[in-house]
């Protein structure tokens, strides 16, 4: 493959904006009338999400195998799909036909041997991973709520159960369907490390908009029965021993609390700081849990932050300007999580502070692709 032959194919195709996806699924479910059932009745999201995993490709085709572990994730991943092997030749044909319509004469004989070479060893890394898994595990879970709080006005916090339990780790996140939204999926992160039981504590957020997280706030019950993909992500988890900072905007505090559960079974000490923020002190949905765990771990102090109440006793801020006021955290690992706006700027404010890019971990869903509602999730 020559990288730099693809790469400036990209360029030109990137130049015809949304035309692009438009042109590729029309072509695909034209040619594939059973693969049109797969995918959510709204398209517009997951047109964003083929150009996002597109690029990503792309802008690592000279170390690909350097992603292998992603594109193997993200092979079981697609299990909850319903994909099989027989789809990835259909994806590929209607992809090198898109790249044909609208490279015009760019297209030559051995551009299209570069891209179906890369789409060939993006492909047959995701089947052997998805055909690998499927001896080992369900290609979804089905999870029953057994118990359903609305904690405020728009934050819902839901327990599941499924049998048997998902074999997932703390930080990571599953994607969730609702029959009440058939073909729409959305990540969420377990506010709990992984339970014998299989219960799985879920913190949702309605978002304007948000298909998944409105049902899930506002219609779905006790008794309702979920779908749980395949856990997905390993930016949030922690496999080291060094001492942790958690920035926290609204119900991005699940992870945390699923890392505190981690740590309180470890058999050393680490010392935990955990800035929780919210727009206003009424927005603190999880206090008891918080007061718990610092019952249950000396070594944790937790910090909350409001950034448009100017009533509330504590601090007052963007969380993240808050943690990096407190410290320049020379030695610690920075973890943060909520909207893809307050990630981006916390990554910013702590970085602008000192932090190295290298000690702050955030999650990234953007290069998620499948038949999902969005790449990001609703719980931030």
């Amino acid at each position: 493959m020559d990288s730099v032959r693809l790469r400036a194919s990209w360029h030109s195709l990137t130049a015809h904006g949304g035309q692009v996806p438009l042109f590729f699924y029309s072509t695909l479910f034209l040619a594939n009338p059973d693969i049109r059932q797969m995918f959510p009745a709204a398209m517009a999201g997951q047109r964003d999400k083929l150009m996002a995993a597109l690029g990503n490709v792309v802008a690592n085709v000279d170390t690909l195998d350097a992603a292998v572990p992603f594109l193997q994730q993200l092979g079981r991943d697609h299990r909850k799909f319903a994909v099989t092997a027989e789809h990835y030749p259909a994806v590929g044909h209607a992809l090198l036909a898109t790249l044909a319509h609208f490279l015009g004469e760019e297209w030559t004989n051995e551009l299209a041997d570069d891209w179906a070479a890369a789409y060939k060893l993006v492909a047959d890394v995701m089947m052997a991973a998805a055909q690998q898994r499927a001896h080992a595990e369900p290609a979804w879970w089905e999870a029953e709520v057994i118990a359903h709080e609305r904690r405020t006005l728009d934050v819902a916090v839901l327990t599941v159960r499924t049998e048997p339990a998902i074999p997932y780790l703390a930080g990571q996140s599953v994607a969730v369907e609702t029959a009440l939204r058939p073909r729409v999926w959305r990540y969420y992160t377990p506010a709990n490390a992984p339970s014998p039981d299989g219960t799985i504590e879920l913190h949702v957020r309605l978002v304007d908009g948000g298909p998944v997280s409105s049902a899930l706030v506002q219609a779905v019950g006790v008794g309702d029965v979920l779908r749980l993909g395949a856990p997905v992500g390993t930016n949030l988890t922690v496999s080291h021993s060094r001492d942790v900072v958690f920035v926290a905007g609204g119900t991005g505090l699940a992870p945390f609390k699923a890392l505190l559960g981690q740590f309180a079974g470890e058999p050393f000490r680490r010392r935990v700081h955990l800035f929780a923020g919210a727009r206003s002190g009424r927005e603190f949905y999880d206090l008891a849990a918080l007061s718990e765990w610092q019952r249950a771990l000396p070594q944790l102090t937790v910090v909350r932050a409001v950034s448009e109440d100017p009533r509330f006793p504590g601090e007052h801020g963007d969380v993240a300007d808050v943690a990096a006021r407190y410290s320049s955290w020379p030695d610690q690992e920075i973890y943060v999580c909520g909207s893809p706006e307050m990630v981006a700027a916390g990554r910013n404010r702590l970085r602008a502070a000192g932090v190295g890019a290298e000690r702050i971990h955030c999650e990234d869903f953007t290069t998620y692709a499948g038949p999902t509602e969005l790449s990001t999730k609703d719980q931030l």
